[in-house]
């Protein structure tokens, strides 16, 4: 028999009309060691089949097995993690840590307990912060507290619930690595619930979807062939890795597009009607100057910079960021946390006085906030009491005060439909989804046919597996329109799929622009299209050794940053059969 096994496992709760059938005919096998990674849609029951490996919860059906013992209830050999840290804020990391051990491990001595928990905490990298209470650390440390108390606790099994999607890109890499590596020490048998592919690829010998709900089951086994320790980096350049990427994000996106559906598409055509502050005639002055050259310098961003007062003196944030975009580009901008993206996309906006150097939108300054540049912040800010369709009217109605009645609900209705919310548009937003209510917001930003459109980690909040919805939402609804826009992300794989251009900062303070990418890639572009094409991997090799190069803080040199592109440009060369060419980008 298997070291634990699930056997016909499921799961509902709530009865009558609000009956909620979660999981449906639960079926695993986990064999001793065995690192499995459960990946899965938001709501399909990922949080619940954990709890029922943890016996948290008693299934309606069917059972787990643990060691040839049915669970019958919650156990010390089956450690959790949660994806909050769940910490006790008045005792310190050794203390929280201390607080399972004496917990757990009551027969052994004083000093046995204690170099367990020096053990673990040492293992976790927190040794220098053992004293330390949890509001003086950062969500990444009190995450490795929360993964130092349950190994110390020493259980048998591993059970971890999406522990890492709530830190930023750069601490989520670290601690997937800090688990790889933990993994390999321990030994231990894990099964480990997440949204994020590549975190499952990097950790697991086994990955395996559960469908999107209700009656969630699992779906086929992909097996992780490929050598430990796993290198992100290095990974994109072999093919297994490739190929198994690509296969488990393409079925992935072929149940997940199962779940949207709406006909409203075909029944809407938007009115051929101008915002009014582009529907007067246009200046002759301005009609010749757009037949020269002037496109190309859409939007000009002049040794821009913005300096915030300290009590410890001024800080510059943004020091000379020198940027021109064409008409109708698509630029995403990508760093760690605290380079400058988001000051820079403010100022944009006209959200953020600018300290220094300008920004010109179509041969005019920006002064301040207008309706010819919309913004899709993280959260998309709707009005909770209002529905779908009235939340984009709001600015639609401002935008288009000549046109009719019946013009401007066609265009609330066209975008909302283009966004896949055809058959919500009369939902209240306080009961929308997450990744619904940033469709609307999508959708109300494009519906004021902006000259520039600012997207501000417009999926950041989202799982990885709607992210990827709203991406091909997102490509579909910007290749009918080509508005000039401006992305910030920490998603390197987001950052390549939208962009013209990948505009890499460095490190703040004083941030700057450290690289820039040219995305040679066909439009119109779908996740599933770019992960088949072979310059792909090459793209997205350079953006990692980038982020790699700038990690810690660490400032590299012209040199090194050049040696980067030069490497992308010979391995794109290789590819293509033909002698690599340098370009200063």
């Amino acid at each position: 028999m298997s070291f634990l096994e699930i056997s016909a496992l499921s799961k509902h709760f709530g009865e009558g009309a609000s009956r909620n059938d979660v999981l449906s005919d639960i079926n695993l096998k986990v064999e001793e060691g065995e690192f499995i990674a459960i990946v899965g849609f938001s709501g399909s029951g990922k949080t619940t089949l954990i709890s029922l490996l943890a016996g948290l919860i008693a299934p309606d059906q069917g059972g787990v097995i643990f060691k040839s013992k049915e669970i019958a209830g919650p156990s010390p050999e089956r450690g959790l993690v949660f994806q909050s840290y769940s910490l006790m804020p008045w005792l310190s990391v050794y203390g929280n840590i201390e607080l399972a051990v004496s917990s757990v491990h009551k027969r052994k001595s004083k000093a046995e307990r204690a170099a367990i928990i020096d053990k673990y905490i040492e293992m976790v990298g927190l040794s220098h912060a053992r004293d330390r209470k949890p509001a003086e650390l950062s969500g990444g440390m009190r995450q490795r507290v929360a993964v130092a108390r349950v190994l110390a606790m020493q259980p048998e099994v591993l059970l971890m619930d999406e522990p890492l999607s709530a830190l930023d890109a750069l601490t989520r890499a670290k601690l997937q690595d800090e688990f790889a590596a933990i993994s390999q020490q321990e030994k231990k048998t894990i099964i480990l619930i997440t949204n994020d592919v590549d975190e499952a690829i990097l950790l697991a010998d086994r990955i395996i979807p559960l469908t999107p709900g209700p009656n969630a089951t699992l779906g086929p086994d992909f097996k992780v062939d490929l050598p430990r320790p796993r290198d992100r980096g290095e990974m994109n350049h072999d093919d297994d890795f490739i190929a198994l990427r690509a296969a488990i994000t393409d079925y992935l996106m072929n149940v997940g597009s199962e779940r949207h559906h709406s006909d409203a598409d075909n029944l809407i055509e938007l009115p051929n009607i101008l915002p009014s502050s582009r529907s007067k005639p246009l200046p002759q002055a301005y009609q010749e100057a757009a037949q020269s050259p002037r496109s190309e310098k859409y939007l000009q961003f002049s040794q821009l910079t913005k300096v915030y007062p300290t009590p410890k003196g001024p800080l510059t944030v943004v020091d000379g960021f020198e940027l021109n975009l064409n008409k109708g580009e698509f630029i995403t901008l990508i760093g760690h946390s605290g380079c400058g993206k988001s000051t820079v996309l403010s100022m944009a906006a006209g959200l953020n006085p600018i300290t220094g150097g300008g920004i010109i939108l179509d041969g005019k300054q920006v002064t301040g906030a207008g309706p010819e540049r919309a913004v899709v912040f993280q959260a998309p800010s709707l009005m909770p009491w209002m529905t779908a369709r009235e939340n984009v009217a709001l600015g639609v109605d401002q935008v288009y005060p000549k046109a009719s009645k019946a013009e401007r609900a066609d265009i609330v209705d066209y975008y909302l439909s283009k966004v896949g919310l055809g058959d919500s548009l009369d939902r209240y937003a306080s009961d929308l989804s997450n990744g619904m209510k940033q469709r609307v917001g999508i959708a109300r930003a494009f519906a004021l046919s902006p000259k520039l459109l600012l997207l501000d980690e417009p999926f950041g909040m989202l799982d990885s597996l709607t992210r990827w919805e709203l991406q091909d939402v997102l490509m579909e609804v910007w290749d009918r329109t080509n508005v000039t826009t401006i992305c910030v992300t920490h998603d390197v794989d987001e950052a390549i799929l939208l962009a013209d251009r990948v505009v890499m900062m460095s490190n703040g303070p004083n941030a700057r622009i450290g690289n820039i990418m040219e995305v040679d890639l066909p439009r119109p572009r779908s996740r599933k299209e770019l992960l088949a094409h072979p310059d792909y991997y090459a793209y997205r090799e350079e953006l990692l050794d980038f982020l790699e190069a700038y990690e810690g803080g660490a400032d590299p040199s012209a040199d090194q940053l050049q040696s980067i592109q030069q490497k992308r440009a010979s391995r794109l060369a290789r590819q293509r059969g033909s002698q690599p060419t340098f370009a200063a980008e």
